[in-house]
């Protein structure tokens, strides 16, 4: 296997890792009841926060981590398709596109599976909330490429020092 090929594998195990994590954390055992029961003696000891509180702080670290966790595999995606779809370019709409959509289509199935277990609630908000940050990685992307290679070209044509 030469480098590149070692490369792209390296890519697509991260994103494949990271998708695997977002699977586990589907489970009935990440449930919000038993994050809670996790979290709350800390909370409570921490901040002292009454349950009434901790829920609101319960809810909100709980939609974070939806954002995070789309946020993160969006930006593996568009890494392992710009590895495996290599061009001279620095950023390509297709690498952007395909992951977001696969980034939104995990998200929707995430929560499509929740609607199986109990414990779960499966919200369409939800996967609203999973896609947007898939968007925004992509633009967050987007705009720091954009940023680095204008950078990069003034260095080019400017020599520093």
């Amino acid at each position: 296997m030469n480098s590149h090929q070692n490369q792209v594998l390296k890519t697509w195990i991260a994103a494949g890792l990271w998708m695997v994590l977002i699977a586990i954390e589907s489970t009935s055992y990440l449930s919000s009841a038993n994050t809670g029961q996790i979290l709350y003696p800390f909370f409570r000891f921490l901040f002292g926060l009454d349950p009434l509180r901790f829920a609101v702080w319960h809810h909100y670290l709980r939609k974070t981590g939806h954002f995070v966790g789309y946020f993160t595999l969006s930006l593996l995606l568009f890494r392992a398709w710009k590895a495996t779809l290599s061009s001279a370019s620095i950023w390509e709409l297709r690498w952007a596109a395909i992951a977001f959509f696969m980034s939104a289509f995990v998200g929707s199935m995430d929560e499509f599976h929740q609607t199986f277990l109990p414990s779960r609630t499966g919200l369409a908000s939800d996967a609203i909330l999973d896609s947007t940050a898939a968007l925004i990685a992509q633009i967050v992307i987007f705009v720091v490429m954009r940023l680095w290679g204008a950078r990069t070209r003034q260095e080019e044509v400017v020599p520093v020092g």
